[in-house]
């Protein structure tokens, strides 16, 4: 055997086996050798010819060899050796194929002599070749939807080996979803089947890639795969699927129609029509029907189509179905919800809840006016709703609980300064930008009778005409009295109670209310009886206003009634009195308009300007009304004498001469400033006498101081009279020196006593009074009754005057043109007031003064006793 090494040591077995049956067969006749295939060249296979009994050498002499039969034999004759060895290579399956056992009959032929032997030669198989399916790919299409337990027929693979070495046996690649179910039948046939074990789901896996392995029972076993590509076919069994449960989106309330809400997506794990979706949209929450929301079929695009408002609905919950093509169709479905977000797009309202009007001025501090209810639609900060009041005072807001308010007082109210507030209550809620809204309120302020009746000034003056007659209207009062209604409801009276009266002529104290009366409703101020200025002047007097509040309250005001004078006095001469030296006057009558007869006598020779006789005259009067003035009646023309214009005195206009005549009758008209005039007449008789005579007349008339003188010297006819007269001259001077001097002393007392007694001519109450002064159509406030200054002596001229109107402005406000008239014409004599500079009272001026202010002159201001008043008198001497 040709063989060595591992080969050798592998094949040595096998050889024995060999010789063995060769042994056998050539016993039997027949030689028989075994030898395995794929065994290399050069394989010993038997020592032919030995076994064919030849001698050692022989074989090669006798030229063994085998007999080819046409084809190739893999085996040959060892010349040297005789022995069968394998020559080329041996392949049982391609000499034998399938079949079982594999013989080779060999012819071997000896020569010399020729023989013919017989050799069968078995190849043996060897697990040469792997099993060998029919294809390396098989490809199978199930649908899905098959049951479990289905069985799908395999091909087997082959093995070209024999025996054991061609015993299959098949394993699958690991699968749920299959298994193999191989059986072998009586007739010795195979079944291969794919058995289906776990339903199949194409969107799961939609290819199975499996390995079908076949082994051989060699050792070592060989192996043949087939790969099986399973194509699972597509069934509607998978209905389209979102990918969430339950979408969430948020959209503004604002938010435009058309805006794209979401766009959603529904998977379909089929395929072909069964994949197609259509989507349907359906609104679960609100179920009002409203088309808010609206989706496309096609896309699932959901888009706005209404309007939103978060104040209305604040979510909706929709669902959405996607349902595919496919027979029968199946659906999916998930929920949208939309949560609708908040924006500033409602403003507070406020409402009133209660409103308690009209609210008392006296009501206490912290009264609760008004519940107020704020709120706002929106939420969050956009729904946080500040408040304020305004006007901030005199209302204020206090927070009861979340959204209600009390509309509070935090101020005292007064009526009669604001009668109705205008509030408004401002809300502001927290949004961006904010949002406001108001709410206005009516709150009437209702009258507490707090304030009293006021004048418009404290002190009234009224100018009266004396002589007015009874009923007449002298003034009208006003008293403002803020409150309303009954509260404001003012009545007028003349207070009693008050400082206010007058003393009568007859010495009695009258009081006010017998003079002047005021109307309770209108507040009118009328005289009861006519007023006589020589009797009254000046009457002050308290008016009452009272309202008709509960209780009650009042107002004074103190009127001053200053009675104007008329020129109803006409001049009255007063007795005779002492002229200059040497002349002398007397009188029998000195009362009415006409007087008696006045006697005066005149020295011949008098030179030009000797008074002889002063005309003495008083005008109950005052003012221009008493002022008088003398005139020179009779004789008309150039007479020697002439008159005083303002001083009645009487004296020469020339040198008297005898041809003038011994006796002169002078008619003297004495005539008043009024309006019209008054007058009187006074006659005077000028006796010319002698120096001597002239004298003690003079004298004569000086010593009576005042009497009337009943009888005069007349002029003397003879030289009896003379001589007469003369005896008695040093009696007469005697006397005159006496009465001189007593008439000096009384004069000096009187003069003491006028000037620091008080005057009881005007009795009026607290408060400063108003001098009136007058102008040409005017009068004093006194009379020369009161106060008399006389004297002849070069002295200024007229004075003058400055006067204002009286202080008495109508009452202010629309009610002054109705209860204010205008002033009556006997209010049109002018009025005055002391300046600060004159009057003693420290009082201010009011706005208005009733001043009079006299230049240098001869009038004078005097003051009478402690109260204010100061009469005008002549404080100079007046000039012809």
């Amino acid at each position: 055997m040709g063989a060595s090494g591992p080969a050798r040591q592998r094949w040595e077995p096998v050889v024995r086996v060999l010789v063995l049956q060769a042994a056998w067969a050539l016993v039997g006749g027949q030689v028989r050798y075994s030898v395995p295939e794929e065994a290399k060249a050069g394989t010993v296979v038997g020592r032919l010819a030995q076994d064919l009994g030849l001698e050692a050498g022989e074989a090669e002499a006798r030229r063994l060899r085998l007999v080819s039969q046409g084809r190739r034999a893999s085996v040959e004759v060892s010349g040297a050796s005789g022995a069968l060895v394998v020559s080329s290579r041996l392949d049982r399956e391609e000499l034998c194929g399938k079949s079982a056992p594999c013989a080779l009959r060999l012819e071997v032929l000896v020569e010399r002599p020729l023989r013919v032997f017989h050799v069968e030669l078995e190849v043996t198989d060897i697990n040469d070749n792997a099993p060998l399916f029919p294809a390396a790919r098989k490809n199978f299409s199930l649908p899905e939807n098959l049951p479990p337990g289905s069985r799908f027929p395999l091909e087997g693979a082959s093995d070209a080996d024999v025996g054991a070495n061609a015993q299959l046996s098949y394993v699958l690649s690991p699968t749920e979803h299959f298994s193999l179910d191989f059986q072998k039948t009586e007739e010795d046939s195979e079944s291969l089947f794919l058995v289906l074990t776990k339903p199949l789901d194409r969107e799961t896996l939609p290819m199975h890639r499996l390995v079908l392995t076949a082994m051989d029972g060699g050792r070592p076993s060989l192996t043949g795969t087939m790969e099986l590509m399973i194509s699972v076919l597509d069934a509607n069994d998978n209905a389209p699927r979102f990918n969430q449960s339950v979408y969430k989106v948020q959209l503004l309330e604002n938010t435009e129609r058309g805006t794209l809400v979401i766009r959603l997506n529904a998977t379909d794990l089929d395929e072909g029509t069964n994949k197609n979706i259509s989507y349907s949209l359906q609104q679960l929450f609100p179920q009002d029907g409203r088309d808010v929301f609206g989706i496309d079929r096609n896309s699932g695009e959901i888009r706005l189509r209404g309007e939103l408002d978060f104040e209305d609905v604040g979510l909706y919950r929709l669902q959405v179905d996607a349902t595919d093509q496919g027979n029968p169709p199946l659906s999916g479905h998930c929920k949208l919800l939309v949560e609708v977000l908040d924006v500033n797009d409602n403003a507070p309202e406020v409402w009133v809840t209660s409103l308690s009007v009209p609210v008392p001025e006296d009501a206490s501090v912290g009264t609760v006016v008004a519940l107020l209810s704020v709120s706002d639609r929106d939420s969050g900060p956009n729904g946080r709703v500040r408040c304020a009041v305004w006007p901030a005072a005199p209302f204020g807001l206090e927070s009861t609980f979340a959204g209600s308010y009390s509309l509070v007082l935090r101020e005292a109210l007064d009526r009669e300064r604001v009668s109705e507030y205008e509030v408004e209550v401002r809300a502001e809620d927290g949004g961006s930008p904010s949002l406001r809204g108001r709410r206005g309120l009516r709150v009437p302020v209702s009258d507490v009778n707090d304030n009293a009746p006021a004048f418009a000034q404290a002190v009234y003056t009224v100018l009266a005409r004396e002589n007015n007659a009874a009923g007449a209207e002298l003034a009208r009062l006003w008293a403002r009295d803020p409150d309303e209604a009954a509260n404001g409801r003012v009545r007028y009276s003349v207070w009693e109670g008050g400082v206010g009266g007058v003393a009568s002529a007859g010495g009695g104290w009258r009081p006010a209310s017998s003079y002047v009366s005021v109307d309770a409703e209108s507040g009118r101020l009328w005289a009861l009886q006519p007023l006589d200025y020589e009797e009254v002047q000046v009457l002050q007097f308290e008016v009452r206003a009272v309202d008709a509040g509960e209780p009650p309250l009042c107002g004074n005001a103190t009127v001053q009634l200053f009675v104007v004078d008329e020129n109803d006095n006409a001049p009255a001469l007063l007795p005779a009195g002492g002229g200059g030296p040497g002349s002398g006057v007397s009188s029998e009558a000195v009362s009415g308009p006409d007087s008696g007869a006045l006697w005066a006598w005149a020295a011949w020779g008098a030179p030009a300007g000797q008074v002889v006789a002063k005309i003495r005259a008083v005008d109950a009067d005052s003012g221009y009304n008493a002022w008088l003035r003398y005139e020179l009646w009779e004789p008309r023309g150039k007479g020697p004498f002439r008159v005083g214009l303002y001083s009645g005195e009487v004296s020469t206009a020339r040198a008297l001469e005898e041809a003038d005549g011994p006796r002169h009758r002078l008619v003297i008209v004495v005539r008043d400033h009024g309006e019209p005039a008054r007058s009187a007449t006074a006659t005077l008789s000028v006796s010319l006498v002698e120096g001597a005579e002239a004298a003690l007349a003079a004298a004569g008339s000086s010593s009576s101081s005042g009497a009337v003188l009943r009888a005069g010297l007349r002029p003397a006819e003879g030289g009896a009279a003379a001589t007469g007269a003369a005896a008695t001259t040093n009696v007469w001077l005697v006397v005159a020196i006496c009465a001189v001097s007593s008439l000096f002393l009384l004069a000096v007392v009187l003069y003491g006593a006028s000037r620091w007694a008080p005057r009881a001519g005007v009795l009026s109450g607290p408060g400063p009074a108003t001098l009136v002064c007058a102008s040409e159509v005017g009068s004093w406030s006194y009379s020369q009754r009161q106060s008399r200054s006389l004297c002849v002596a070069d002295g200024a001229g007229k004075s003058d005057l400055m006067v204002f109107s009286p202080n008495f402005p109508p009452p202010p406000g629309p009610a002054a043109k109705e209860t204010q008239p205008e002033p009556p014409a006997l209010l049109d004599t002018v009025s005055a007031s002391l300046s600060s500079t004159l009057a003693p009272t420290p009082t201010p001026l009011p706005r208005s003064p009733h001043l009079c202010i006299i230049s240098p002159g001869p009038w004078a201001l005097v003051g009478v006793g402690l109260s204010p008043w100061y009469p005008l008198v002549l404080g100079g001497c007046l000039r012809m």
